[in-house]
């Protein structure tokens, strides 16, 4: 069963890199170079969280932007963080799996196709789709439609929705019309309605719960943070956090005004 085993002050070589576990992401370099700074002048406040699959054997299971940064600061400073705080987890392969992409799943720019390998493997893991969702704050339909049409997307398909060129109720319209046509014209279908121009964008909101709990943490982290922000800055927040006719110029303002919120690990 998935649990916190203890926190650790750990040294840091004992901290190893597990195969399928990853970001998910290519690291963001910029973001490194700001954590390098924050953490060599305030200290790593976050834990890292490993998993002791067996006896003193650790891997990274969330932190990898914060690891980089450590390292960075390693090769520029010898001696500095030779150890560091983290969190041990343990747990079945498939449940440290699953942490690995809940931890970064909080993010306002996590991608729909993050989520592929992971549901799948779940449910092949015999895992109930009513699991699944519990686990990740999400539906069971949302489960069930990943679970149906997530292995029959194409690799261009794949790209489109990873870029956001593809929406994903847009790519299930697609794989419906797929699975609903004779036989041996499924990839035609797929290939026609990806060369349709794509309806606009419609800019999404900030999920609030997810906010919240992205700037309570950044306070802990830097609590003399300060914004530097317009009448139209808060006004786009606001609108953002409720919901309802986002504007992609109100999202695009938000995120100038207010960067934290759209900090990954």
């Amino acid at each position: 069963m998935l649990a916190t085993k203890r926190y650790e002050y750990l040294p840091i070589e004992q901290i190893e890199f597990h195969h399928t576990l990853t970001n998910h992401r290519d690291l963001d370099r910029a973001k490194v170079a700001h954590l390098e700074k924050d953490i060599l002048s305030n200290g790593l406040f976050e834990p890292l969280v490993v998993w002791e699959r067996n006896s003193r054997e650790y891997y990274l299971v969330g932190g990898f932007h914060r690891m980089e940064a450590i390292q960075g600061i390693r090769r520029a400073n010898p001696g500095y963080f030779d150890r560091v705080d983290v969190r041990v987890v343990t747990g079945d392969p498939d449940e440290i799996k699953a942490l690995n992409l809940k931890l970064n799943s909080d993010r306002v720019d996590t991608r729909i196709t993050d989520y592929f390998q992971t549901v799948i493997y779940l449910n092949n893991a015999n895992w109930s789709k009513e699991r699944i969702a519990e686990f990740f704050d999400k539906s069971v339909s949302w489960i069930e439609d990943i679970v149906r049409f997530a292995p029959l997307t194409t690799e261009a398909m794949r790209e489109k929705l990873a870029s956001g060129e593809l929406s994903w109720n847009r790519a299930r319209e697609i794989l419906r019309k797929a699975l609903n046509a004779p036989p041996g014209n499924e990839k035609q279908i797929i290939e026609q309605e990806l060369a349709r121009p794509a309806a606009p964008a419609v800019a999404k909101p900030l999920p609030f719960q997810a906010t919240l709990k992205r700037l309570s943490a950044s306070i802990q982290t830097a609590p003399k943070q300060t914004f530097k922000v317009t009448g139209q800055d808060l006004y786009a927040l606001l609108v953002t956090l409720r919901g309802k006719n986002v504007s992609t110029e109100d999202l695009e303002r938000v995120r100038k005004a207010f960067p934290v919120l759209w900090d990954q690990e």
